[in-house]
């Protein structure tokens, strides 16, 4: 991966952006996204935008979400110890005895999920799964009173896993859900801004916000921006690694390639024109089936208004919702390809529509 882009891509990575509180990462985003767009904005709620060839049609909406899964304070008791509620889906039972960061309106405070020791357990009975509820987290104080000196109720909470290379363009992470989205994003307005004279199309690159929560800022910047059709990058499950089920969930590797998603919010036009530019550009693409809903912005951006056209590219990661979220950069580096030729084969005036 090109130095410039990996250096973004870590940043963003390590930047904390808890649902809702979004804004560190946007302004790391949009720093980035701002070298190749004609003009970049955010709206009342954050989302923002990046657009390159302003005026152009079609009008092309490239979709990925800033925020990752977290927590927020919920209660602080007499010791100084603080529960919490979580933003998004995570998962109780990977988050005990884990670090973690409390972004309070001054800066971090840093704490630890608590864990009871195996000694201290009497029997299996009590290695039972934990809820939300039973998690505390210790900050180091002595009472309610110092606990509140440094955080309040609302305050989110991130967990402090940072990016780290390991080997055959493998990497970890915390966030790969969903900055690669926004990495992708960015990255395509990079690769198109080279030959802007010979786009026919607007495209207006997205980092929106909430996804984790309810799909939400898609929803507010699909409906401002009245796109004629719109790509999302975000996450899907790889199955290759033991204990997952193909039979299940699909045949889907690691280093092999992004996915497209076929069937529900899909439009068959916008996925054909997708697989055509894939051959062409010689990028190897997997395939996925769905059928009620895809768990993703997609979902929100194709009932939009009277219906965008949309469609779902996805990079495949081993051990989504967990602080060792594992993603191959080759198979990154073809989403912002992908896109970039998907804009380049757009005729001026362009539409999409299923053919009966």
């Amino acid at each position: 991966m090109r130095e410039e882009s990996l250096q973004f891509l870590q940043t963003l990575l390590n930047t904390p952006s808890p649902p809702g509180h979004e804004a560190r990462a946007q302004r790391v985003w949009l720093n980035y996204a701002c070298q190749f767009a004609d003009e970049t904005f955010t709206d009342a709620y954050g989302n923002a935008v990046a657009v390159l060839k302003k005026g152009g049609s079609p009008r092309i909406m490239l979709a990925g979400h800033a925020d990752e899964i977290a927590m927020t304070v919920n209660y602080i008791d007499k010791e100084g110890f603080i529960y919490v509620r979580k933003l998004g889906g995570v998962d109780a039972a990977i988050t005990k005895a884990q670090r973690v960061i409390i972004h309070n309106k001054k800066g971090a405070v840093h704490g630890v999920v608590g864990n009871v020791a195996p000694h201290l357990m009497k029997d299996e009975t009590e290695r039972k799964v934990p809820k939300m509820q039973d998690l505390f987290i210790d900050i180091g104080v002595s009472d309610r009173k110092e606990a509140a000196e440094l955080v309040q109720v609302g305050d989110p909470i991130t967990l402090a896993d940072e990016f780290q290379l390991l080997r055959n363009d493998l990497a970890v992470a915390r966030a790969f859900d969903n900055r690669i989205g926004t990495f992708a994003v960015a990255e395509t307005l990079r690769l198109l801004a080279r030959n802007r004279a010979k786009l026919q199309a607007e495209i207006s690159a997205v980092s929106n916000i909430m996804e984790e929560v309810g799909l939400l800022g898609a929803r507010q910047i699909a409906y401002s921006l009245k796109p004629d059709a719109a790509l999302v990058v975000d996450v899907t499950h790889a199955t290759d690694y033991p204990t997952v089920s193909k039979i299940q969930h699909g045949d889907i590797k690691i280093g092999k390639g992004p996915t497209l998603t076929h069937g529900g919010c899909n439009h068959p036009e916008v996925v054909a024109r997708l697989e055509q530019v894939a051959k062409v550009s010689k990028i190897k693409l997997q395939h996925e089936a769905m059928s009620a809903n895809s768990g993703t912005d997609t979902d929100v951006i194709f009932w939009t208004r009277g219906g965008i056209p949309s469609a779902l590219i996805s990079l495949p990661n081993r051990y989504m919702h967990s602080p060792v979220e594992i993603v191959s950069l080759k198979d990154l580096e073809q989403i912002p390809e992908l896109l970039a030729a998907f804009a380049r084969s757009l005729k001026s005036g362009e539409q999409f529509k299923v053919k009966i």
